[in-house]
């Protein structure tokens, strides 16, 4: 272990995010009810340009009239390359109660950009007289994004989560593919053409290197690291496939884009009975160990030691959040 020692991300369930825009205010009691742990009402890209005013407004109705009962709640503002932006931050905190608890910044790509709405932020807290500070949200979907990852989770002490945005980061990159998420028909290989049988397709995933770079930029400075959309709602197991990559990865939730996919997202990020069972097993086998003198022992004929508690603390403090 390092002698510095990271901070500790949030203490709250993060398992689905569940978007809805903010031009389609019918949807927002249904959110609210939903079984999704943070809703994220958008102002950005599912909003039309002639609706964004209108937009705005529907927000800080439903922000201030809808009871959103214990769920984290976050609004994504338009990008800073917009005419949008500094108005959905000041509406935001100079016509809502206090009930937002997050703000999305979409497609940062460098620490400034975190700074900027920092700024206004703090500004129209202290004129509106605000006691709660709001927490941040960004996602990385550039190139500048990915390759300043760690200088934008470390950019304020506001920042809480950072998100993968598939689908503006395969433009940014000049990915051949159309697909939100999820794996990508040509992102293959074959195995070794040895002269005898049919040659094995094998898919890659190609998110593979942004899903690690965010969760170690996360786990470094203290945030949620969470994966993005899956674009085929239609398309339960590839969402679910999505998903059990990203969490394997170390992700602690994924978006939902529709309805469908909110108990998917759950079921994958909520640790099994079994395996919470198996990391309480695993803990007390090693406190037995600590009481014997040892520094290892064996366990269903497989050795762990003091980093196979640590993976088993992490299931167990999982499940322990989610349940309270």
């Amino acid at each position: 272990m390092s002698f510095t020692v990271p901070p500790a991300p949030p203490a709250r369930p993060n398992r689905c995010q569940l978007f809805g825009p903010g031009s389609r205010p019918e949807l927002f009691e249904k959110m609210a009810s939903s079984a999704a742990d943070v809703i994220n009402l958008d102002l950005e890209d599912s909003v039309a340009p002639d609706d964004k005013d209108a937009a705005r407004r529907n927000v800080v109705a439903a922000i201030n009239d809808i009871d959103w009962g214990s769920k984290t709640l976050s609004v994504r503002i338009n990008g800073l390359d917009t005419a949008y932006w500094y108005r959905d931050v000041v509406d935001l905190l100079e016509q809502t109660s206090g009930r937002l608890d997050l703000i999305m910044i979409p497609k940062a790509g460098v620490a400034g950009d975190i700074y900027a709405v920092d700024a206004l932020v703090s500004a129209a807290e202290a004129a509106s007289g605000k006691e709660k500070r709001l927490g941040f949200e960004a996602i990385i979907e550039t190139a500048a994004g990915l390759a300043h990852v760690e200088e934008i989770a470390a950019a304020s002490p506001r920042m809480q989560s950072l998100h993968l945005g598939p689908a503006d980061y395969a433009a940014y990159m000049g990915m051949q593919t159309t697909h939100i998420g999820g794996t990508q028909s040509n992102y293959y290989m074959l195995s070794p053409n040895e002269g005898e049988g049919e040659r094995q397709t094998h898919y890659a995933d190609p998110w593979h290197y942004p899903h690690v770079a965010i969760v170690a930029a996360c786990r470094t400075h203290g945030l949620l690291p969470v994966d993005g959309p899956f674009g085929d709602f239609s398309d339960p197991d590839g969402f679910k496939a999505q998903a059990l990559r990203a969490a394997t990865l170390g992700c602690v939730g994924k978006w939902a884009i529709h309805p469908s996919q909110i108990a998917l997202s759950n079921e994958v990020f909520t640790p099994s009975e079994a395996a919470v069972s198996e990391a309480r097993a695993i803990i007390a086998a090693m406190e037995q160990a600590k009481k014997d003198g040892k520094g290892a022992v064996t366990y269903k004929g497989k050795l762990i030691d003091i980093a196979s508690i640590k993976q088993a603390e992490v299931i167990v403090r999982q499940a322990e959040m989610i349940a309270g």
